[in-house]
């Protein structure tokens, strides 16, 4: 199968990459520059270095030519705060393209396709007691994403959605998204204080094999649910602490309330600054302090995730975030916002 990707260069897509090729298919990408230093990627991949949002529609259809897979590996996530409504910058990067490059590949004769999304949507379907898509618009624009995803999906025309979770692994000279967590980790001296819950989570490895798994094996339009390891925060933080450094330092379960308390001073601030996040973080509290659990046989168990080293992943994570704080990493290539 010949597939076209939207953002092959980075952590997933080039992780699906080197999935894909390894199982005989052909890759080519559009991704942004720059590559990130070290980046080590698949020498038979075929990739162009541009903004596929400023490309016609034409210059998109010859990327899709001849082609029978495509894969959306772009977008934004909840980290970016832009002026209010943030909505309308998640429609732009989130829903927008999926709708434009959908259509395009349909015309173009695409077969199957795989957009990447997030895990909140499993969680608001699931709980919609929860109010998810009211509270965060962030949360909003994956179920719209997801929506739109599956109003082309049609027979002869395959749409996979992955839902993805917690992500650990790394990619030489980028930024990972756990620098937060290491800062937070490092401001506590005594013992690290946190809320009750905790996530499903994967390796950048295991996305790659979904996302070749859902090109091989979806049939229709489907979202499947990805999670593979399930851990509590005082897990995941205890394998942080070793990899940090700091094995014996205690992990200590803080209310609820406290965590509720921190959401309302970074509202407060973005207020000031006149920005707006895509997660309301006082609301956020009741996600942070559950167990958004996902067992594999939701999703991974039929597209082929095979287990992987999660300890290994965080560890190497944080370890980079780590470098990247004590100016230890060199170039690095953050996130692009606009």
């Amino acid at each position: 199968m010949k597939v076209f990707m939207i953002g092959g260069t980075g952590l997933l897509g080039s992780e699906a990459a080197k999935e894909l090729i390894a199982r005989g298919h052909e890759v080519t990408s559009i991704a942004l520059p720059p590559l990130p230093a070290g980046a080590v990627l698949p020498p038979e991949m075929k990739i162009e270095y541009g903004n596929y949002l400023e490309m016609t529609d034409e210059e998109i259809r010859a990327h899709f030519k001849g082609c029978q897979g495509f894969v959306f590996a772009a977008g934004v996530d909840e980290r970016v705060e832009g002026p209010a409504p943030i909505y309308n910058l998640y429609k732009k990067y989130n829903i927008d393209p999926v709708k434009r490059l959908l259509k395009l590949a349909k015309e173009c004769g695409v077969k199957h396709s795989v957009i990447l999304g997030s895990y909140f949507s499993y969680f608001a379907k699931k709980h919609p007691e929860w109010k998810l898509t009211k509270y965060h618009p962030y949360i909003r624009s994956r179920i719209d994403q997801e929506n739109a995803a599956m109003s082309f999906a049609e027979n002869g025309f395959d749409v996979a959605v992955l839902e993805l979770p917690y992500i650990f692994g790394t990619q030489p000279g980028r930024k990972p998204v756990w620098v937060f967590l290491v800062e937070n980790i490092r401001s506590m001296k005594n013992a690290t204080l946190w809320p009750k819950g905790g996530s499903t989570m994967v390796t950048a490895k295991q996305v790659g094999q979904a996302i070749a798994g859902a090109l091989e094996r979806n049939k229709g339009g489907k979202c499947y649910p990805i999670g593979y390891y399930n851990m509590e925060w005082k897990q995941m933080l205890k394998i942080c602490h070793k990899y940090l450094g700091c094995p014996n330092k205690p992990v200590k379960t803080i209310p609820n309330c406290f965590y509720a308390i921190g959401g309302m001073q970074l509202r407060k601030q973005q207020k000031k600054e006149g920005i707006d996040g895509g997660l309301h973080m006082v609301k956020f509290t009741k996600l942070q302090c559950s167990n958004l659990f996902i067992d594999k046989k939701e999703g991974c168990d039929f597209l082929g995730v095979q287990p992987d080293n999660i300890e290994a992943a965080i560890g190497d994570s944080v370890k980079l975030c780590a470098d990247i704080l004590d100016n230890k990493a060199g170039k690095i290539v953050a996130m692009k916002g606009e």
